[in-house]
């Protein structure tokens, strides 16, 4: 059987080897579709070595427990590239003590651009992949991470649906010559925004039509988002280690649970700056040559918790903390916001590392910066949640203070600099 080496030989002997690959029996590359998956058996420690000893095409996905008891063992090693059911599908194989990892898509995918390319081939890359190296092993989040996860990803398209719908709008009064007021409330005071929009210019019951369908469309979304933000703010509220985030200067409960749901567990970032790299708030250069250099925190790590810190890091530089004097200063000078602002983030990101392991300073009250950001979160759980959790707006904030004040807060210090252990020898 034909299997294309996409990895020369002069590559085995760089970058990151697998340790594992020299105890292990077998490495089964996985091709996962919604439907059905292919299978590569292969043997060797090294893509120049490893031959395939069985492949399984187009194997029905109903069929993927079935197929692990039979045909792989406790001692191999199943890899899938990251895609939608990979994790889900890690997770059966788990709860049949069948080892599976996910690697990072990227390297995969540059690799399938530039060969040939079908199931069979995808299967022996994968494992081939994986013996070389050159593809990141991703973290599978556990039930809790990922279902916090789901709803994140939903409130986001939710607000960007939400965002879009109402750019629409705008954009097609502006069309004809209709300029909103300022402060005009589309949503919260429904009856009187479609009175003043249908006083605003004399419509033609098509063009009216087409307002209505869109205002529809955007009460409809707004909904789901309170809907997602109502939730949001319960979990915050329920769970002690989410909350303790939020006395941190910029966080509040959206970007606390954000936080949470995408970082999840805390110890697979043995210290700060691998948690900033993660993030993607480490400068990426390229100085290459003669070239121009170019630099920035674009183009890597989570750009959606990026940029909810970068956020804060904005609010935090309007603020009066100490770490907005540092960044101030730092503004003066750099002479550029975007690198105070950065800068700001990455501190930040270094103080959630230091309180998500519990490297804190005891909580003796809650201020006034702290106390209306509570008011806010209260807010967000909204009248009906309360209503159906049976507390009312006070009981439900001494319920939240009692818990703030059992945990212990982490003071940022932004002169402090992070030094790493000496690694034993």
């Amino acid at each position: 059987m034909y299997s294309p080496d996409p990895f020369p030989s002069a590559c085995i002997t760089k970058g990151k080897m697998n340790d594992q690959t020299n105890t292990v029996e077998r490495v089964i590359g996985l091709d996962a579709h919604p439907d059905s998956f292919t299978a590569a058996v292969m043997r060797g420690r090294t893509p120049a070595e490893a031959w395939s000893e069985k492949v399984f095409n187009k194997v029905p996905l109903n069929q993927l427990k079935s197929w692990a008891r039979k045909h792989a063992t406790p001692k191999d090693v199943m890899v899938l590239e990251a895609s939608g059911n990979s994790f889900h599908l890690v997770r059966i194989l788990a709860a049949l003590d069948r080892r599976a990892l996910v690697l990072e898509s990227t390297q995969l995918g540059k690799l399938k651009e530039a060969h040939a390319n079908n199931d069979k081939i995808s299967a022996v890359r994968i494992a081939k992949a994986y013996l070389a190296g050159t593809a990141k092993e991703v973290w599978v989040p556990d039930p809790q991470t990922q279902e916090r996860r789901d709803w994140f990803h939903a409130h986001q398209k939710v607000v960007r649906r939400s965002t879009q719908v109402r750019n629409r709008l705008l954009s097609y009064l502006s069309d004809h010559g209709v300029r909103l007021k300022k402060g005009t409330r589309l949503v919260l005071e429904p009856e009187l925004a479609e009175q003043q929009l249908r006083q605003s210019a004399d419509w033609s019951p098509r063009q009216w039509q087409v307002i209505q369908g869109m205002l529809m469309e955007l009460r409809h979304a707004e909904e789901q988002r309170w809907h997602w933000r109502s939730l949001i703010a319960q979990e915050v509220a329920a769970d002690p280690a989410l909350l303790s985030l939020i006395r941190l200067y910029g966080v509040r409960d959206l970007i606390a649970f954000a936080l949470g749901a995408i970082i999840g567990d805390i110890q697979r970032f043995a210290e700060p700056r691998k948690l900033v790299k993660y993030v993607g708030l480490n400068p990426a250069f390229d100085a290459s040559g003669e070239g121009k250099w170019e630099g920035g925190i674009g183009g890597h790590g989570r750009k959606d918790l990026r940029s909810l810190l970068i956020e804060a890091a904005q609010s935090i530089l309007r603020s009066r903390s100490p770490l907005a004097q540092w960044g101030k200063k730092l503004l003066g000078r750099k002479g550029s916001i975007k690198l105070a602002v950065a800068a700001i983030a990455r501190k930040l990101t270094v103080a959630v590392w230091y309180l998500m392991n519990g490297r804190w300073t005891p909580l003796r009250e809650i201020d006034q910066r702290l106390s209306q950001k509570l008011s806010i979160m209260i807010t967000h759980v909204g009248a009906a949640a309360l209503q159906s959790l049976g507390a009312t707006r006070q009981q439900f904030r001494q319920r939240v203070c009692q818990s703030l004040q059992k945990a212990r807060d982490y003071v940022l210090d932004p002169h402090r600099k992070f030094t790493p252990k000496p690694q034993r020898p």
